[in-house]
């Protein structure tokens, strides 16, 4: 009988195996490209640590394209694809501010991987292992990348909108919608603190300076000193091109000043400052405002999930030769 049991718990194991095999869940490993592309790392180092230090827009740029890659398909690289009808993911207006810095940085390194493994690395784990990257050369926490991805052959802009979040939503918004990728509110407040090396158009947030609501101009919950700071970079009908940092002290620098900034009311977004107004992620916001560590091991922990995000693995997607264009 104890045999039986035994070889029926095996079976279930295996179907439920099956099962996740499937979906293209739990298959990624560390050093998954170790014998066919054994210094991928480095390479991809070296590329992102060359574009980094031409243009400082490509940290922030490259950590942001990472997330919007992620939440709409999956980690699988749909975000790289072009369209000469503007009906790719990248064309979706939630997509418009991406920074073309991200873009040219995931291009860059496959290209220089692809001249020593070809046809080997997807373009998802490439952007991945990138967005790791900038965040070391901000000066941010190391960590592994678990890989294995393979590209996505879907990249549309009608599958875009309500996937992202938007500078406005409140906590529940918020949590619920990262908990619709396995992500709990401490790894959404750790995300948020990829806005420690933001950037923003005065767009994304001139209502809180201007037309907050009918009994105050502006939001009561900005710090008077930052709202006239802000006022001033972005008076009414500025320039639609001009950003701004979204850490007005360490904005280059990975860091927990975000967290800190937050709790002296200078959070940028709505969706930012209300993650210390909220009684339910105050206390979270101040742990990490006070202890950079625990942010960092919270940041990463994050990370490696959001990796996970509906990733394409074994024979799903395929292995770009070029990232912005499906495979002929």
């Amino acid at each position: 009988m104890a045999g039986k049991w035994t070889m029926l718990m095996v079976m279930a194991v295996a179907i439920i195996i099956g099962e996740m095999i499937g979906r293209g869940e739990g298959q990624l490993v560390e050093n998954f490209y170790g014998n066919r592309c054994p210094n991928l790392e480095a390479i991809v180092r070296q590329a992102v640590s060359a574009k980094a230090a031409q243009n400082i827009p490509t940290v922030p740029a490259t950590l942001r394209l990472f997330f919007h890659d992620c939440f709409v398909e999956g980690c699988d690289a749909s975000v790289m694809i072009q369209s000469s009808n503007g009906a790719a993911e990248k064309d979706a207006p939630d997509n418009l501010s991406l920074a073309g810095d991200g873009f040219d940085t995931v291009i860059r390194a496959k290209q220089a991987v692809e001249a020593q493994c070809p046809g080997v690395v997807s373009c998802a784990d490439i952007l991945a292992l990138a967005a790791r990257d900038v965040v070391v050369i901000a000066g941010g926490p190391s960590f592994s990348v678990e890989l294995g991805r393979r590209d996505g052959l879907v990249s549309q802009a009608s599958r875009v909108a309500g996937k992202l979040p938007e500078p406005n939503f409140n906590l529940k918004q918020l949590t619920d919608m990262f908990a619709e990728h396995n992500l709990n509110q401490m790894d959404m407040i750790a995300l948020s603190g990829g806005h420690t090396v933001g950037f923003s158009h005065c767009s994304r947030f001139a209502n809180r300076l201007y037309n907050f609501s009918s009994s105050s101009r502006v939001d009561p919950s900005l710090d008077s000193n930052y709202a006239r700071q802000l006022m001033q970079a972005c008076p009414q009908n500025v320039d639609p091109s001009i950003a701004i940092n979204m850490d007005p002290n360490t904005p280059r620098t990975f860091d927990n000043v975000y967290y800190q900034n937050l709790v002296q009311g200078k959070g940028l977004f709505t969706s930012d400052e209300v993650l210390f107004s909220n009684s339910a992620s105050k206390d979270t916001v101040t742990d990490f405002a006070n202890t950079p560590g625990n942010f960092n091991a919270a940041f990463i922990t994050a990370m490696r999930k959001l990796g996970r995000v509906g990733a394409k693995t074994g024979s799903q997607g395929e292995i770009r030769r070029d990232c912005t264009a499906f495979n002929s």
